[in-house]
């Protein structure tokens, strides 16, 4: 017996590697991409919100268009102020305190309200530094063509790249700026400007949304109720610039760096300050409090990019770690 249920569980493993898709699987999984709103990897949150509603249905305009929340809903950290629905092809602009710049790995993340792994509505993702010139994310959906997912389908996020709502309720879709740094429109370390624009999940339709490869966009359709299409939660912010006299009035230096994972802290200003050491997947791996000028870490780290961030009196500085 003990035979046959571990042939079982070899089967079924291979079975599940062979249906995922090329990228990363669902926010419950090994391996995602996902970053849940609580991370201390978030500096800061969206601060304003415009939306220009989309349909219903925009097979069937007389149901008139989206209109559950507002630009208010989305503002501020995920999970606090509710929802905007977008409706079919509707958009929604964001802005922030500060301009977002493009660090180490991903630069902010967009998040949905999903109640589940595998009901994921999606969305585009732009990017401006004026307001006036975007540049989308290079996106990808492998989702089958053929069948309608309809209203209440199911998605498989190993199936979906750069789209935003790939991730369940409390998890954001990470966007990194480093992959638009050939667009000439945009300053990549200048971002004031996120937009948000639905994906019309319907396909053989002159409605049809498509990927970078042309490939059709499939995601539940329709939902003809007025919490219709993307469903927009918050935008949390990973690199942001600060003001430059909020950086003279406290630093933080790491030395050395790269280094082999030992390092010392160094601070401009007395006080209790509160550090977050966080990995490449916004995971927290150290939590300290010192109140020293100077702090030295003396536990080993594996090799990679890590980012450094310090809270003192109401203001957060970060700095980027390369441990080699």
């Amino acid at each position: 017996m003990k035979k046959l249920t571990s042939l079982f569980l070899i089967l079924t493993n291979s079975i599940l590697l062979l249906a995922q898709g090329s990228y990363a699987p669902n926010a419950s999984s090994m391996g995602t991409t996902a970053i849940h709103k609580d991370s201390a990897i978030f500096i800061n949150w969206a601060t304003n919100c415009t939306v220009n509603r989309g349909w219903q249905n925009i097979l069937d305009t007389t149901l008139g268009k989206a209109s559950v929340g507002n630009g208010n809903s989305a503002i501020g950290k995920s999970g606090i102020n509710g929802t905007v629905s977008l409706g079919d092809k509707g958009e929604a602009i964001l802005t922030f305190e500060h301009p977002i710049f493009n660090g180490i790995g991903n630069d902010f993340a967009i998040f949905e309200n999903a109640f589940n792994d595998t009901y994921l509505e999606l969305a585009f993702v732009e990017v401006s530094s004026d307001g006036v010139n975007y540049v989308r994310f290079p996106n990808y959906s492998e989702t089958q063509n053929i069948t309608q997912i309809d209203g209440f389908g199911a998605l498989d996020a190993s199936n979906i790249y750069n789209l935003a709502g790939k991730y369940k309720a409390g998890f954001g879709t990470p966007f990194d700026l480093e992959e638009l740094v050939d667009s000439s429109s945009i300053d990549i370390n200048n971002i004031n400007y996120i937009k948000i624009i639905d994906v019309i999940g319907v396909i053989n339709n002159f409605n049809t949304s498509f990927d970078n490869s042309q490939n059709q966009i499939n995601d539940p359709f329709p939902t003809p109720y007025p919490s219709s299409g993307f469903d927009l939660d918050a935008v949390g912010v990973i690199h942001q610039f600060v003001g430059i006299k909020e950086e003279r009035l406290f630093t933080q230096t790491i030395y050395p760096n790269p280094s082999s994972g030992r390092f010392t802290l160094s601070f401009s200003s007395k006080g209790e300050k509160t550090v977050y050491l966080i990995d490449n997947t916004g995971k927290t791996i150290k939590k300290i409090k010192t109140n020293l000028m100077e702090y030295k870490y003396e536990e080993s780290l594996n090799i990679g990019f890590y980012l450094m961030k310090t809270e003192f009196k109401n203001r957060v500085i970060i700095n980027k770690l390369i441990v080699q």
